[in-house]
Protein backbone atom coordinates (compact mmCIF):
# COMPACT_ATOMS: atom_id res chain seq x y z
CA UNK A 1 0.00 0.00 0.00
CA UNK A 2 2.83 2.38 0.54
CA UNK A 3 4.60 1.49 -2.24
CA UNK A 4 1.90 2.36 -4.38
CA UNK A 5 1.42 5.36 -2.62
CA UNK A 6 4.77 6.58 -3.02
CA UNK A 7 4.65 5.53 -6.92
CA UNK A 8 1.32 7.59 -7.15
CA UNK A 9 3.69 10.49 -5.73
CA UNK A 10 6.56 9.46 -7.78
CA UNK A 11 5.29 8.86 -11.44
CA UNK A 12 1.66 10.51 -10.83
CA UNK A 13 2.74 14.73 -11.29
CA UNK A 14 5.46 14.03 -13.96
CA UNK A 15 2.57 12.37 -15.73
CA UNK A 16 -0.02 14.61 -14.92
CA UNK A 17 2.21 17.51 -16.22
CA UNK A 18 2.84 16.26 -19.27
CA UNK A 19 -0.14 15.49 -19.88
CA UNK A 20 -1.43 19.21 -19.67
CA UNK A 21 1.76 20.26 -21.69
CA UNK A 22 0.60 17.66 -24.26
CA UNK A 23 -3.13 18.95 -23.83
CA UNK A 24 -1.98 22.31 -24.71
CA UNK A 25 -0.39 21.68 -27.57
CA UNK A 26 -3.47 19.42 -29.34
CA UNK A 27 -5.45 22.69 -28.06
CA UNK A 28 -3.52 25.22 -29.27
CA UNK A 29 -3.36 23.33 -33.02
CA UNK A 30 -6.98 24.11 -33.98
CA UNK A 31 -6.11 27.79 -32.53
CA UNK A 32 -3.37 28.30 -34.70
CA UNK A 33 -4.66 26.85 -37.81
CA UNK A 34 -7.37 29.17 -38.10
CA UNK A 35 -6.58 31.83 -40.25
CA UNK A 36 -4.69 28.93 -42.63
CA UNK A 37 -8.35 29.82 -44.91
CA UNK A 38 -7.59 33.52 -44.71
CA UNK A 39 -3.81 32.61 -46.08
CA UNK A 40 -5.18 30.95 -48.98
CA UNK A 41 -8.03 32.74 -49.46
CA UNK A 42 -5.28 35.78 -49.70
CA UNK A 43 -3.62 33.87 -51.76
CA UNK A 44 -6.24 33.18 -54.29
CA UNK A 45 -7.13 36.99 -54.83
CA UNK A 46 -3.66 37.91 -55.37
CA UNK A 47 -2.91 35.11 -57.95
CA UNK A 48 -6.20 35.71 -59.85
CA UNK A 49 -5.30 39.36 -59.63
CA UNK A 50 -8.69 40.10 -58.08
CA UNK A 51 -7.73 43.07 -56.08
CA UNK A 52 -10.34 44.37 -54.78
CA UNK A 53 -10.90 41.62 -52.89
CA UNK A 54 -7.57 41.55 -51.26
CA UNK A 55 -8.65 43.31 -48.72
CA UNK A 56 -11.47 40.81 -47.21
CA UNK A 57 -9.30 38.30 -45.23
CA UNK A 58 -7.45 41.62 -43.59
CA UNK A 59 -10.67 42.61 -42.27
CA UNK A 60 -11.84 39.72 -41.86
CA UNK A 61 -8.57 38.45 -39.47
CA UNK A 62 -8.80 41.78 -37.47
CA UNK A 63 -12.71 40.61 -36.46
CA UNK A 64 -11.47 37.56 -35.53
CA UNK A 65 -8.42 37.94 -33.70
CA UNK A 66 -10.13 39.03 -30.31
CA UNK A 67 -11.98 35.62 -30.73
CA UNK A 68 -8.77 34.11 -31.13
CA UNK A 69 -7.39 36.15 -27.88
CA UNK A 70 -9.81 35.13 -25.73
CA UNK A 71 -9.62 30.89 -26.90
CA UNK A 72 -5.71 31.50 -26.68
CA UNK A 73 -6.11 32.95 -23.22
CA UNK A 74 -8.64 30.46 -22.77
CA UNK A 75 -6.53 27.66 -23.20
CA UNK A 76 -3.40 28.87 -21.08
CA UNK A 77 -5.86 29.28 -18.21
CA UNK A 78 -8.27 25.74 -18.60
CA UNK A 79 -5.25 23.92 -19.17
CA UNK A 80 -1.93 24.96 -17.23
CA UNK A 81 -3.73 27.69 -15.11
CA UNK A 82 -1.89 30.64 -16.43
CA UNK A 83 -3.08 33.93 -17.18
CA UNK A 84 -2.01 36.14 -19.53
CA UNK A 85 -1.94 39.93 -18.91
CA UNK A 86 -4.21 42.27 -20.47
CA UNK A 87 -2.78 44.86 -23.00
CA UNK A 88 -3.81 48.39 -21.58
CA UNK A 89 -7.49 49.13 -22.90
CA UNK A 90 -7.49 51.91 -25.85
CA UNK A 91 -10.01 54.00 -24.46
CA UNK A 92 -13.96 53.43 -23.41
CA UNK A 93 -16.73 54.55 -25.81
CA UNK A 94 -18.01 52.73 -28.91
CA UNK A 95 -17.65 56.00 -31.33
CA UNK A 96 -15.29 56.41 -34.54
CA UNK A 97 -12.52 57.77 -32.68
CA UNK A 98 -12.46 54.90 -30.07
CA UNK A 99 -12.49 52.34 -33.14
CA UNK A 100 -10.32 54.07 -34.95
CA UNK A 101 -7.63 53.98 -31.87
CA UNK A 102 -8.24 50.30 -31.67
CA UNK A 103 -7.62 49.92 -35.23
CA UNK A 104 -4.34 51.93 -35.24
CA UNK A 105 -2.96 50.64 -31.80
CA UNK A 106 -0.09 48.40 -31.63
CA UNK A 107 -1.56 45.66 -29.03
CA UNK A 108 -4.39 44.62 -31.78
CA UNK A 109 -1.18 44.18 -34.59
CA UNK A 110 0.90 42.21 -32.08
CA UNK A 111 -2.18 39.92 -31.99
CA UNK A 112 -2.57 39.43 -35.60
CA UNK A 113 1.38 38.96 -35.35
CA UNK A 114 0.72 36.09 -33.29
CA UNK A 115 -2.49 34.80 -35.21
CA UNK A 116 -0.72 35.33 -38.76
CA UNK A 117 2.74 35.02 -38.45
CA UNK A 118 3.72 33.07 -35.67
CA UNK A 119 0.24 30.61 -35.69
CA UNK A 120 0.89 29.10 -38.72
CA UNK A 121 5.06 28.19 -37.61
CA UNK A 122 3.76 26.87 -33.83
CA UNK A 123 0.66 24.59 -35.79
CA UNK A 124 3.59 22.90 -37.60
CA UNK A 125 5.28 22.16 -34.73
CA UNK A 126 2.46 21.35 -32.81
CA UNK A 127 1.48 18.76 -35.35
CA UNK A 128 5.59 17.29 -35.20
CA UNK A 129 5.62 17.43 -31.35
CA UNK A 130 2.05 15.31 -31.70
CA UNK A 131 3.54 13.59 -34.79
CA UNK A 132 6.55 12.39 -32.15
CA UNK A 133 3.72 11.54 -29.50
CA UNK A 134 1.84 9.00 -31.83
CA UNK A 135 4.75 7.23 -33.35
CA UNK A 136 6.17 6.82 -29.87
CA UNK A 137 3.21 5.51 -28.30
CA UNK A 138 2.57 3.05 -31.34
CA UNK A 139 6.57 1.87 -31.66
CA UNK A 140 6.60 1.30 -28.33
CA UNK A 141 3.54 -0.86 -28.22
CA UNK A 142 4.24 -2.88 -31.39
CA UNK A 143 3.12 -6.16 -29.41
CA UNK A 144 0.28 -5.21 -28.44
CA UNK A 145 -0.31 -4.50 -32.69
CA UNK A 146 1.04 -7.59 -33.48
CA UNK A 147 -0.27 -9.96 -31.21
CA UNK A 148 -3.88 -8.28 -32.39
CA UNK A 149 -2.81 -9.78 -35.46
CA UNK A 150 -4.04 -13.33 -36.42
CA UNK A 151 -2.01 -16.28 -34.85
CA UNK A 152 -1.37 -17.60 -38.80
CA UNK A 153 0.44 -14.45 -39.63
CA UNK A 154 2.57 -14.67 -36.55
CA UNK A 155 3.42 -18.59 -37.26
CA UNK A 156 4.16 -18.07 -41.10
CA UNK A 157 6.57 -14.61 -40.11
CA UNK A 158 8.66 -15.30 -37.40
CA UNK A 159 11.54 -12.57 -37.80
CA UNK A 160 8.53 -9.74 -36.56
CA UNK A 161 10.47 -10.47 -33.26
CA UNK A 162 13.61 -8.77 -33.91
CA UNK A 163 12.24 -6.19 -36.04
CA UNK A 164 9.62 -5.46 -33.17
CA UNK A 165 12.43 -5.37 -30.88
CA UNK A 166 13.70 -2.45 -32.79
CA UNK A 167 10.82 -0.83 -32.97
CA UNK A 168 10.06 -1.05 -29.66
CA UNK A 169 13.32 0.59 -28.29
CA UNK A 170 13.09 3.27 -31.03
CA UNK A 171 9.70 4.04 -29.43
CA UNK A 172 11.04 3.87 -26.09
CA UNK A 173 13.53 6.81 -26.95
CA UNK A 174 11.17 8.58 -28.74
CA UNK A 175 8.59 8.42 -25.43
CA UNK A 176 12.15 9.86 -23.85
CA UNK A 177 12.49 12.27 -26.39
CA UNK A 178 8.72 13.67 -26.33
CA UNK A 179 7.76 15.30 -22.71
CA UNK A 180 11.40 17.32 -23.54
CA UNK A 181 9.91 18.54 -27.61
CA UNK A 182 6.62 19.26 -26.16
CA UNK A 183 8.25 21.49 -22.89
CA UNK A 184 10.31 23.14 -25.52
CA UNK A 185 7.49 23.97 -27.51
CA UNK A 186 4.98 25.05 -24.71
CA UNK A 187 8.06 27.21 -23.57
CA UNK A 188 8.05 29.00 -27.36
CA UNK A 189 4.38 29.23 -27.43
CA UNK A 190 4.21 31.04 -23.77
CA UNK A 191 6.74 33.23 -24.96
CA UNK A 192 5.34 34.28 -28.10
CA UNK A 193 2.16 34.52 -26.32
CA UNK A 194 3.57 36.37 -23.61
CA UNK A 195 5.03 39.17 -25.90
CA UNK A 196 2.11 39.20 -28.52
CA UNK A 197 -0.56 38.78 -26.33
CA UNK A 198 -0.04 40.30 -23.21
CA UNK A 199 1.03 43.93 -22.60
CA UNK A 200 3.89 45.53 -24.23
CA UNK A 201 7.33 46.09 -22.48
CA UNK A 202 6.45 50.02 -22.28
CA UNK A 203 3.08 48.88 -20.95
CA UNK A 204 4.81 46.56 -18.57
CA UNK A 205 7.29 49.12 -17.34
CA UNK A 206 4.63 51.72 -16.75
CA UNK A 207 2.74 49.11 -14.65
CA UNK A 208 5.66 48.71 -12.78
CA UNK A 209 6.20 52.31 -11.63
CA UNK A 210 2.68 52.45 -11.15
CA UNK A 211 2.62 49.77 -8.64
CA UNK A 212 5.61 50.67 -7.07
CA UNK A 213 4.47 54.36 -6.77
CA UNK A 214 1.09 52.92 -4.89
CA UNK A 215 3.50 51.06 -2.59
CA UNK A 216 5.68 54.01 -1.77
CA UNK A 217 3.12 56.24 -1.02
CA UNK A 218 1.16 53.67 1.08
CA UNK A 219 4.65 53.03 2.47
CA UNK A 220 4.69 57.09 3.41
CA UNK A 221 0.99 57.14 4.70
CA UNK A 222 1.79 54.46 7.16
CA UNK A 223 4.80 55.92 8.34
CA UNK A 224 2.82 59.16 8.60
CA UNK A 225 -0.08 57.61 11.07
CA UNK A 226 2.48 55.78 12.75
CA UNK A 227 4.35 59.42 13.49
CA UNK A 228 0.85 60.74 14.14
CA UNK A 229 0.44 57.69 16.83
CA UNK A 230 3.23 58.26 18.63
CA UNK A 231 3.01 62.11 19.00
CA UNK A 232 -0.09 61.46 20.32
CA UNK A 233 0.97 58.69 22.83
CA UNK A 234 3.59 60.66 24.19
CA UNK A 235 1.64 63.93 24.47
CA UNK A 236 -1.24 62.17 26.64
CA UNK A 237 1.02 59.27 27.95
CA UNK A 238 4.79 60.27 28.96
CA UNK A 239 3.97 63.81 29.17
CA UNK A 240 1.35 64.62 30.83
CA UNK A 241 3.21 62.13 33.55
CA UNK A 242 6.01 64.20 33.70
CA UNK A 243 4.07 67.39 34.05
CA UNK A 244 2.44 66.13 36.80
CA UNK A 245 5.62 65.00 38.15
CA UNK A 246 6.76 68.86 37.67
CA UNK A 247 3.69 69.95 39.39
CA UNK A 248 3.92 67.88 42.24
CA UNK A 249 7.82 68.75 43.20
CA UNK A 250 6.64 72.37 42.82
CA UNK A 251 3.86 71.97 45.51
CA UNK A 252 6.49 70.00 47.60
CA UNK A 253 9.24 72.53 47.51
CA UNK A 254 6.51 75.39 48.14
CA UNK A 255 4.97 73.25 51.38
CA UNK A 256 7.33 71.28 53.16
CA UNK A 257 9.45 74.67 54.22
CA UNK A 258 11.17 72.35 57.04
CA UNK A 259 12.84 70.26 54.98
CA UNK A 260 16.64 70.49 55.53
CA UNK A 261 18.75 72.38 52.64
CA UNK A 262 20.23 69.58 51.29
CA UNK A 263 16.70 67.91 51.01
CA UNK A 264 15.33 71.21 49.18
CA UNK A 265 18.41 71.14 46.81
CA UNK A 266 17.62 67.99 45.69
CA UNK A 267 14.16 68.56 45.10
CA UNK A 268 14.71 71.74 43.21
CA UNK A 269 17.25 69.73 40.71
CA UNK A 270 14.73 67.51 40.21
CA UNK A 271 11.60 70.53 39.83
CA UNK A 272 14.11 71.52 37.22
CA UNK A 273 15.14 68.88 35.37
CA UNK A 274 11.42 67.19 35.35
CA UNK A 275 10.83 70.91 33.43
CA UNK A 276 13.68 70.76 31.21
CA UNK A 277 12.45 67.10 29.85
CA UNK A 278 8.70 68.18 29.64
CA UNK A 279 10.47 71.21 27.08
CA UNK A 280 12.78 68.58 25.01
CA UNK A 281 9.88 66.16 24.94
CA UNK A 282 7.61 69.02 23.56
CA UNK A 283 10.44 69.63 20.62
CA UNK A 284 10.23 65.74 19.81
CA UNK A 285 6.84 65.84 19.67
CA UNK A 286 6.22 68.98 17.54
CA UNK A 287 9.58 66.96 15.25
CA UNK A 288 7.78 63.80 15.25
CA UNK A 289 4.08 65.51 14.09
CA UNK A 290 2.38 68.58 15.88
CA UNK A 291 -0.68 68.33 16.62
CA UNK A 292 -1.83 71.71 14.85
CA UNK A 293 -0.67 70.65 11.48
CA UNK A 294 -3.44 67.94 11.77
CA UNK A 295 -6.13 69.72 13.92
CA UNK A 296 -5.49 73.59 11.65
CA UNK A 297 -3.34 73.10 8.78
CA UNK A 298 0.00 74.69 7.35
CA UNK A 299 -0.53 77.96 8.02
CA UNK A 300 -1.13 77.89 11.92
CA UNK A 301 1.64 74.99 12.49
CA UNK A 302 4.27 77.20 9.95
CA UNK A 303 3.14 80.37 12.17
CA UNK A 304 3.59 78.52 15.29
CA UNK A 305 7.20 77.45 14.07
CA UNK A 306 8.05 81.39 13.33
CA UNK A 307 6.79 82.52 16.29
CA UNK A 308 9.25 80.07 18.37
CA UNK A 309 12.33 81.71 16.36
CA UNK A 310 15.13 84.45 17.11
CA UNK A 311 14.04 86.37 13.98
CA UNK A 312 11.66 87.72 12.33
CA UNK A 313 9.48 85.74 9.50
CA UNK A 314 6.92 86.52 7.60
CA UNK A 315 4.61 83.25 6.34
CA UNK A 316 2.32 83.81 3.59
CA UNK A 317 0.18 80.61 3.46
CA UNK A 318 -2.08 80.46 0.53
CA UNK A 319 -4.12 77.26 0.44
CA UNK A 320 -7.66 77.00 -1.60
CA UNK A 321 -7.88 73.28 -0.11
CA UNK A 322 -5.52 71.32 2.05
CA UNK A 323 -3.33 68.78 0.41
CA UNK A 324 -3.15 65.51 1.63
CA UNK A 325 -1.73 64.62 4.88
CA UNK A 326 1.68 63.11 3.70
CA UNK A 327 2.57 65.75 1.53
CA UNK A 328 1.23 68.20 4.26
CA UNK A 329 3.77 66.80 6.41
CA UNK A 330 6.79 67.15 4.29
CA UNK A 331 5.68 70.78 3.80
CA UNK A 332 5.78 71.52 7.36
CA UNK A 333 9.11 69.82 8.19
CA UNK A 334 11.02 70.84 5.35
CA UNK A 335 9.96 74.78 6.27
CA UNK A 336 10.67 74.05 10.13
CA UNK A 337 14.28 72.41 9.35
CA UNK A 338 15.00 75.43 6.53
CA UNK A 339 14.29 78.11 8.97
CA UNK A 340 16.40 75.84 12.01
CA UNK A 341 19.49 76.11 10.02
CA UNK A 342 18.63 79.66 8.97
CA UNK A 343 19.05 80.30 12.67
CA UNK A 344 22.06 78.35 13.35
CA UNK A 345 24.60 78.80 9.88
CA UNK A 346 22.85 81.66 8.10
CA UNK A 347 23.53 84.77 10.14
CA UNK A 348 20.19 85.90 8.99
CA UNK A 349 18.35 89.13 10.53
CA UNK A 350 14.76 87.80 8.84
CA UNK A 351 13.01 85.11 6.75
CA UNK A 352 10.05 84.91 4.43
CA UNK A 353 8.26 82.07 4.10
CA UNK A 354 5.97 81.42 1.01
CA UNK A 355 3.43 78.32 0.23
CA UNK A 356 1.19 78.50 -2.46
CA UNK A 357 -0.74 75.99 -4.64
CA UNK A 358 -1.07 75.80 -8.34
CA UNK A 359 -2.79 73.64 -10.02
CA UNK A 360 -1.63 70.02 -8.78
CA UNK A 361 1.42 71.37 -7.40
CA UNK A 362 2.13 72.79 -3.77
CA UNK A 363 5.05 75.53 -3.99
CA UNK A 364 7.46 76.53 -0.82
CA UNK A 365 9.93 78.90 -0.97
CA UNK A 366 12.02 79.83 2.08
CA UNK A 367 14.31 82.88 1.56
CA UNK A 368 16.65 84.37 4.07
CA UNK A 369 18.87 87.34 4.13
CA UNK A 370 22.01 85.69 5.33
CA UNK A 371 25.41 85.19 4.31
CA UNK A 372 24.68 82.16 2.00
CA UNK A 373 26.76 79.69 0.83
CA UNK A 374 24.94 76.79 1.74
CA UNK A 375 26.05 73.85 0.39
CA UNK A 376 23.39 70.95 -0.97
CA UNK A 377 25.88 68.31 -0.38
CA UNK A 378 26.68 68.86 3.27
CA UNK A 379 24.66 66.89 6.03
CA UNK A 380 23.70 68.72 9.41
CA UNK A 381 22.73 65.62 11.82
CA UNK A 382 20.01 64.67 9.83
CA UNK A 383 18.75 67.80 8.72
CA UNK A 384 21.12 68.85 6.37
CA UNK A 385 19.77 70.43 2.86
CA UNK A 386 20.53 66.86 1.57
CA UNK A 387 18.32 65.04 4.32
CA UNK A 388 15.64 67.59 2.78
CA UNK A 389 16.29 66.85 -0.57
CA UNK A 390 15.44 62.95 0.39
CA UNK A 391 12.60 63.92 2.45
CA UNK A 392 11.22 65.95 -0.63
CA UNK A 393 12.06 63.28 -3.31
CA UNK A 394 10.16 60.19 -1.15
CA UNK A 395 7.15 62.15 -2.31
CA UNK A 396 7.94 62.95 -5.80
CA UNK A 397 8.73 66.49 -5.43
CA UNK A 398 11.83 68.83 -7.09
CA UNK A 399 13.88 70.66 -4.15
CA UNK A 400 16.64 73.09 -5.27
CA UNK A 401 18.83 75.52 -3.41
CA UNK A 402 20.06 78.69 -4.39
CA UNK A 403 22.53 80.11 -2.35
CA UNK A 404 25.56 82.54 -3.05
CA UNK A 405 28.18 83.69 -1.30
CA UNK A 406 26.84 86.92 0.53
CA UNK A 407 23.55 85.48 0.10
CA UNK A 408 20.37 85.59 -0.08
CA UNK A 409 19.28 81.89 0.21
CA UNK A 410 16.47 80.57 -1.44
CA UNK A 411 15.10 77.40 -0.70
CA UNK A 412 12.35 76.24 -3.34
CA UNK A 413 10.26 73.42 -2.95
CA UNK A 414 7.58 71.89 -5.31
CA UNK A 415 5.20 68.79 -4.12
CA UNK A 416 2.81 67.06 -6.08
CA UNK A 417 -0.80 67.51 -4.36
CA UNK A 418 -2.92 65.71 -7.38
CA UNK A 419 -6.42 65.24 -5.75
Amino acid sequence: MQLMTWLRLVLGRPFRREGHRTALVAAGLPLHLAVAPLWLWLAGTMAALVWALTPLPVLVMLAVTPLLTAGQRRRYRALVGKDLPHPAVPGPGRNWKSAVRRLTGRDLWRQVCYHAVAGPLLAVLDLAVLAVWAAALVAASIYVWIWALPPQWRITDLGYTTQAAYITVGGLALLFLGPRLTGALVRLDTRAAEVLLGPSRTEKLARRVADLAESRAGVLDAADAERRRIERDLHDGAQQRLVSLAVNLGLARATLGDLPEDARKVIDEAHREAKEAIAELNDLVRGLHPAVLEDRGLDAALSGVAARLPIPVRVAVDLPQRPSPTVEAVAYFVVSEALTNVVKHARATRADVTVERFGETLLVVVTDDGAGGADLAAADGGTGLAELAKRVASVDGTFSCSSPAGGPTVVTVELPCAP
